[in-house]
């Protein structure tokens, strides 16, 4: 029997905000941002707004959505599983969240041993 280690989940408030925006706009994705407008912060789309690219690597689904970082920035994180949580505040300009006076978090832990060797990585 195989542990199943997943690189993204999210927190039964993060799931609860992905299940209202996608009433709200439809399907959603996130994008693990690294850039300078919005620091580093989990940014919701709606699917299609914010192209992928072969430079994205997709960590996995939180909420039925698909999440993607850079792969830059995943050499960097790859030994960390990210937690996406929900905090009182704005988020970034451009992600959905904003209007709802709501922000997503990223919190991390690093992978144990046994993790990282059943990653394989």
């Amino acid at each position: 029997m195989t542990m199943e280690i997943r690189k993204v989940i999210a927190t039964d408030a993060a799931i609860g905000l992905i299940e209202r925006l996608k009433a709200k706009y439809g399907p959603v994705m996130f994008h693990q941002s690294g850039g300078c407008c919005d620091g580093s912060s989990p940014m919701c789309y709606q699917q299609g707004e914010f192209l992928v690219g072969d430079s994205d690597v997709l960590l996995g689904d939180i909420g039925d959505a698909p999440f993607y970082m850079s792969k830059a920035q995943y050499d960097y994180w790859k030994f960390t599983q990210l937690i996406i949580d929900v905090v009182p505040g704005r988020g970034g300009m451009f992600s959905l969240e904003g209007p709802e006076g709501l922000r997503f978090l990223t919190r991390s832990r690093m992978f144990n041993d046994d993790e990282i060797r059943i990653l394989n990585l």
